[in-house]
């Protein structure tokens, strides 16, 4: 991954060992941009926010932004008062560093919940980050946020405004405790695109409802999920047009929707990555909470890792989402093979074909309701034994 570009105009990257997480691993990161950024954040809707979030919702209001440190190994999250300054504190200790105002640094976490960070680590290891700041330094940084995940988790996208180039690129963290709902996923992406902050913002929220808040792993939505994106304006382009906004959304979007796969594919233990699409439900509320429903159940999701098309578990799925629905209009397939016609099933022999897609990694759950035109698609992935060794192991 080191050998890919990911650099990004007038932004550098650090990462550094502060001794939160075990291992003597990298768990914090720092986002510099060289002047003012336009800065736009997504937050949980979690109402136990963690103090990060708290902090970096005030901060980021006036849509300008300089700087992002973020921790992996301890959440901040569910320590009252004196964790909200600890959240002060850092933002204060690189803003000194980097010689600007500490409401123009946004602070991200993640781990543990309910532990005081242990500030006597913090100003060394910002030190060293402000020491280390450079052009290259995204990919250490993207393996810094890491907790529970096996790989960093990097996209990008090269686009023209006006004719003019610019890019994106956008990392991210998170295998569990993920079902955003925004607004332990964090997201950081940089552009180097000149953009107002209220553009971009409104970009934001409307590419993550359709790529962070269409997965799922567990069901859980953390304290401390956030997607933070700040864009320099290096690029120095004109004003966008009606198109080199839709191609920045898209390409946005795109970034998004390639971490939002690697996330589910990373899933605590997971060994396949699903797309379960509901199609023609009588609205678009309907579709939503069909594929979300089925995506996040546990029986669905042990039959997606014993490799079994029990259409009748994802029937009762359905039967409990309080849509509309009627049963006898239910089609289901598994890629291309169909294993439910009219809500009564096809047979072995259709079962044993979808048995054999399901052995590999990635396939596609596809629901037809038959009760109007409405689509929506969410990725899980299945519940293993490794999901429970996982969080049951996860503080000691």
């Amino acid at each position: 991954m080191e050998t890919e570009d990911y650099r990004v105009n007038g932004f550098i990257v650090s990462a550094t060992v502060a001794g939160l997480k075990k291992g003597g691993v990298p768990d914090m990161a720092l986002i510099v941009s060289e002047k003012e950024s336009a800065a736009a954040g997504v937050f949980t809707t979690n109402k136990v926010k963690a103090a990060p979030v708290l902090l970096s919702k005030k901060h980021i209001r006036n849509g300008k932004a300089r700087a992002i440190v973020a921790n992996a190994g301890n959440a901040n999250a569910c320590t009252g008062e004196g964790g909200l300054q600890d959240a002060i504190f850092t933002a204060e200790l690189v803003a000194r560093g980097l010689g600007i105002e500490s409401d123009q640094v946004l602070v991200a976490s993640t781990g543990v919940i309910g532990q005081r960070l242990k500030m006597s680590l913090m100003e060394p290891a910002v030190e060293a980050l402000v020491k280390g700041l450079s052009p290259d330094g995204l990919p250490q940084a993207a393996k810094a946020i890491m907790t529970t995940d096996s790989f960093p988790k990097i996209s990008r996208f090269e686009g023209r405004a006006g004719g003019t180039p610019y890019r994106i690129v956008g990392f991210a963290k998170g295998a569990g405790m993920i079902m955003p709902n925004m607004a332990t996923m964090l997201c950081f992406v940089l552009s180097d695109i000149r953009i107002s902050a209220g553009d971009m913002e409104t970009e934001l929220r409307t590419c993550v409802d359709a790529t962070f808040n269409r997965i799922t792993v567990d069901g859980d939505t953390s304290t401390n999920d956030m997607v933070l994106m700040l864009a320099s304006g290096f690029a120095e382009n004109d004003p966008l047009t009606e198109y080199d906004r839709a191609t920045f959304s898209e390409g946005l979007k795109s970034v998004l929707w390639d971490l939002s796969k690697m996330i589910v594919r990373d899933g605590e233990g997971a060994t396949k990555l699903v797309s379960v699409e509901v199609k023609n439900a009588f609205s678009l509320a309907d579709a939503g909470i069909a594929a979300r429903t089925v995506a996040n159940s546990s029986l669905v999701k042990t039959a997606i890792y014993g490799q079994d098309p029990n259409w009748g578990r994802i029937l009762a799925a359905l039967g409990r989402a309080n849509i509309e629905m009627k049963e006898d209009r239910v089609n289901i397939w598994i890629d291309d093979v169909q294993i439910v016609s009219g809500g009564l099933g096809l047979g072995a022999a259709q079962e044993n074909k979808a048995k054999e897609i399901m052995k590999g990694k990635e396939f596609a759950l596809v629901i037809d309701l038959g009760q109007g035109a409405f689509d929506d698609r969410v990725l899980t992935c299945d519940l293993t034994h490794e999901y429970i060794s996982i969080n049951a192991d996860y503080r000691s």
